[in-house]
């Protein structure tokens, strides 16, 4: 089980009365009769999940897993001073130093996994069989079983494993996680420190959790107590359907203090369906990068509201590229759809079929334009973007220096490209060689090094562009400047410093 860093938890939410609609909920659970209560709900929870759960048992499974580590070197023998009369002594003492440290060491871990269909294809998370030598599915009857690796996603955390069964295996299915909501009841089961399968009740906290651990986060919280051991685990709703995958937890102690993540079903049934399909994920791939709209920068662009996903740069010959999509560019439809922050256009992005044509709607310069992109493949592109480059310069002699809002510039050469480590894919603008400790410049980290490439979405060749710039700013009633700045390594960003 991941563990975040820690926070403090909050007192528990008050659990509302809700458990008539969801128990009578519990007849529509396929192939099974409805469960006989064992006496009215209450205010604290259903008033028993125990034949649902007795139903689903069986398609939990234990995953425990095994590794080589490489043995730690030995501390070296320590030596006498030379002539020293203790010499033999140090030598019969450490006589057997390191003799049997050379072989490496077996390292076992335990966690969860879930049986999606009874010829036995399981899921668990990536981090529950990462560097795994092998893979162990030790299901409820005692039955081990060995598993093999079909596939998995790191930036979603899942992982798809591959039993032969004698029989047919109880499997469970998924659910649509887009219908949970905050204060419905769900249960987790899965192998909380390797005492075996156990059953936990709780309710969705919260959804749409973004815990930084990747970059399409959309977690549903719950409170049913997740410990270690339950990674890979299922979250069921309470028709006895998947709508998420046991993930991580925010705990000081790595025990549960009842606030757990789990991946929606919604992403996950995606992700599985394409490991199951062809071994690795297929996803959508735009070929920008992004970054959110803050009230400075929309205020910078003109916009009356900070929404969508600015443009900070585009990946040379992606499809964004060959569409005509532009840095400084913000996102507001994706293939009919609104786009309200940074966050959700990567979701949309690679839920998106590879090679379709989309219509993507864009804010520049005021003005709506629509155009169309056909997407390609993500995992393509991320190796063309790691490839990316741009052209040379040659050194030359050292280039006027001007100050401007606390930034002294320089147009780029080859002589400051070496000197500030600057890569080639960075082939113009304006050199930040120093910053005023004390400017606004300073506060929005900008260093020696950054490269200064446009200023109000106008592409800037020296200093006398900057401060036309900032003087247009300031005729149009702006209090601030839109500046595109890429670092040395050629990551780029939209930060906006004051005109006045």
């Amino acid at each position: 089980m991941q563990t975040l860093s820690q926070i403090r938890p909050s007192q528990t939410l008050a659990r509302l009365a809700l458990s008539v609609a969801l128990v009578a909920g519990l007849a529509g659970l396929p192939g099974t009769a409805a469960p006989a209560l064992a006496g009215p709900p209450t205010a604290a929870g259903p008033a028993s999940v125990a034949d649902l759960a007795e139903g689903l048992l069986d398609a939990v499974v234990n995953i425990s897993t095994s590794q080589s580590a490489p043995v730690e070197k030995q501390i070296p023998i320590p030596k006498a001073p030379e002539g020293s009369p203790f010499q033999d002594f140090f030598d019969e003492f450490f006589k057997n130093q390191g003799k049997n440290g050379g072989a490496p060491r077996k390292i076992q871990s335990l966690g969860s996994g879930f049986v999606i269909g009874a010829d036995g294809y399981i899921v668990t998370n990536n981090h529950v069989i990462d560097g795994a030598e092998e893979i162990t599915a030790n299901f409820s009857d005692g039955t081990k079983l060995k598993a093999k690796l079909i596939g998995t996603d790191k930036k979603t955390d899942i992982a798809l494993l591959k039993v032969e069964p004698t029989k047919p295996l109880k499997a469970v299915k998924f659910g649509d996680s887009d219908k949970a909501r905050v204060g419905d009841w769900v249960m987790a089961i899965g192998n909380p420190f390797g005492f075996g399968g156990s059953v936990t009740v709780g309710i969705v906290s919260a959804r749409n959790r973004d815990i930084n651990s990747g970059p399409y986060d959309n977690f549903i919280q719950t409170d049913a107590a997740i410990n270690k051991g339950n990674s890979g685990g299922p979250l069921f709703d309470m028709y006895g359907d998947v709508i998420g995958i046991n993930t991580a937890i925010v705990s000081p102690t790595g025990g549960s203090i009842g606030i757990g993540f789990a991946v929606p079903s919604k992403t996950a049934f995606a992700v599985v369906a394409q490991l199951k399909e062809f071994g690795e994920t297929r996803r959508g791939w735009l070929g920008v990068r992004i970054q959110g709209v803050t009230d400075d920068i929309a205020e910078g662009l003109g916009l009356k509201e900070p929404k969508g996903a600015l443009v900070a740069g585009i990946t040379d010959k992606g499809p964004a590229d060959q569409a005509g999509i532009l840095a400084g560019d913000v996102i507001v439809r994706f293939d009919g759809k609104e786009v309200p922050n940074v966050r959700e256009l990567p979701r949309m992005v690679a839920d998106t079929p590879i090679s379709k044509k989309v219509p993507v709607t864009v804010l520049r310069k005021g003005k709506e334009v629509t155009v169309e992109v056909q997407l390609g493949r993500l995992e393509e592109g991320e190796k063309l973007a790691a490839n990316e480059k741009g052209g040379k310069s040659e050194v030359g002699k050292a280039a006027a220096v001007s100050k401007v809002a606390g930034l002294a510039l320089a147009p780029l050469d080859g002589q400051l490209r070496t000197k500030f480590k600057i890569k080639d894919g960075v082939a113009k603008g304006l050199v930040v060689t120093e910053v005023d400790p004390n400017s606004a410049a300073a506060e929005k980290r900008i260093v020696p090094g950054d490269v200064i490439l446009e200023v109000g979405q106008e592409e800037v060749k020296s200093v006398d562009d900057v401060t036309k710039r900032f003087e247009a700013a300031k005729k149009e009633g702006r209090k601030r400047a839109l500046l595109l700045v890429a670092s040395a390594e050629g990551e780029m960003r939209f930060v906006t410093l004051t005109v006045e």
